[in-house]
């Protein structure tokens, strides 16, 4: 690959997640905070998600695959976006702000798809190139992060108190738009199917892969996989307001370590994996979740902050041994024929069914247990999703029946 490809690959991930990462991450303390939103209704904003994700299968195989290069449509979505972010910025009530978030999340969603796609094109060996460029990606993220809290302070409490957090998407509404003008001048990358033909439904919704919930172990990991997303939906959508509500210094640049964390445990799973094998990793990666909230539930922001400075840390573990090793399980049970497919049914009922529940779950909940002083009781509402989880990791360990499950290292 050329030196001016990778540049500018490397570029398209860190912007792609630097927007994502810019204002995701505090969004429910925006929602708190400078619109007055309740827990449900923070609940549906978050779950847009949960839909663009249900959405976007359909867009990138109906529409993308066919018909008009990747980057151009990466380009238009992006700029489309980018104007969405701004009125975003702009809104002062959350019946304002939902559909501009939803129209948002149908249009970012499919992105994802498109940057890999893209990136795909011009590797001539994806498996050792792709590496390389995605971590920018990770990068990206965890820049956004660093940026609200110790460049801007918006995660502040006076900056809160004062609505800074519209910031947020002002920022990446200007990350979003040079992203989109960028794309423009991306390497081509023409569709896949020009001629209009190839993909349809079945292969969009991974109907093909259906066939694998034959298999009791795999359909044990696929309902595992639904439940274990309603915990995972509690991090994204409460753990900024709770280390805000704590009073936790810069907690959106403290959360990169999340990121930071998911780089290196994604190093030690290949060793992890083969000394222990699948049933064993996946088993931690649950226990990850409960002990996370756990420390959450306990810490605080005196003297046991380090307790939740190690639940933040523990995201490598919670999301890399679960969510990466259900991956390559998954791969290894469809076989080539319905590898995509199987993919698809699994990120379609994690990031699509369970999320989704576990965003209107986390919504509920919160606003169940606030106080008579309008903060909330996080004990309790960090220890029911590690109860949750236990419950999975137990249920799991019970009916999943251990196999040898070969790691591949390209």
């Amino acid at each position: 690959m050329k030196i001016k490809t990778k540049f500018q690959l490397s570029l398209m991930m860190f912007l792609q997640f630097f927007i994502w990462g810019g204002w995701f991450v505090t969004l429910g303390t925006f929602l708190g905070n400078n619109l007055g939103a309740t827990g449900a209704e923070t609940g549906m904003a978050f779950s847009t998600q949960s839909w663009g994700a249900i959405i976007a299968p359909f867009f990138i195989g109906l529409i993308a695959d066919r018909y008009f290069n990747a980057e151009k449509i990466l380009g238009t979505l992006h700029i489309l976006g980018a104007l969405l972010m701004y009125f975003m910025s702009q809104a002062t009530s959350f019946q304002a702000f939902y559909p501009l978030v939803f129209g948002y999340m149908v249009a970012y969603m499919p992105t994802l798809a498109l940057v890999n796609s893209v990136s795909f094109f011009q590797m001539k060996d994806p498996a050792k190139e792709f590496s390389f460029i995605r971590v920018f990606g990770t990068i990206g993220w965890i820049v956004a992060g660093l940026v609200i809290s110790f460049i801007f302070h918006w995660d502040s409490p006076e900056a809160i108190g004062a609505g800074a957090l519209s910031n947020t998407f002002t920022m990446v509404a200007i990350a979003s738009f040079i992203l989109g003008v960028i794309s423009f001048t991306l390497p081509k990358t023409p569709p896949s199917t020009p001629d209009g033909s190839g993909v349809n439904i079945s292969d969009i919704l991974g109907l093909d892969a259906l066939k694998l919930l034959k298999d009791r172990n795999f359909f044990m990991f696929f309902m595992t996989s639904i439940l274990i997303c309603i915990p995972l939906a509690f991090y994204y959508q409460q753990a900024n307001p709770f280390l805000v509500e704590l009073g936790m210094d810069n907690p959106t640049g403290k959360m990169t370590l999340g990121q930071v964390s998911e780089v290196l445990f994604m190093l030690l799973l290949p060793f992890f994996f083969k000394k222990f094998g699948f049933k064993k990793t996946l088993l931690v990666g649950m226990l990850a979740w409960a002990v996370r909230y756990s420390l959450f539930a306990y810490g605080n922001a005196g003297e046991l902050s380090f307790m939740l400075i190690i639940g933040i840390a523990l995201h490598g573990i919670c999301y890399d041994f679960f969510f990466v090793s259900g991956q390559i399980y998954t791969d290894s049970k469809a076989g080539e024929k319905i590898k995509s497919a199987a993919q698809g049914l699994i990120t379609l009922a994690t990031y699509g069914v369970g999320m989704l529940i576990g965003f209107w779950v986390a919504g509920k909940i919160s606003d169940q247990y606030i106080l008579v002083d309008g903060m909330h009781d996080w004990e309790i509402i960090w220890m029911l999703p590690a109860v949750f989880a236990v419950g999975v990791m137990v249920l799991f360990m019970l009916i999943f029946k251990n196999e040898v499950i070969e790691f591949k290292e390209e």
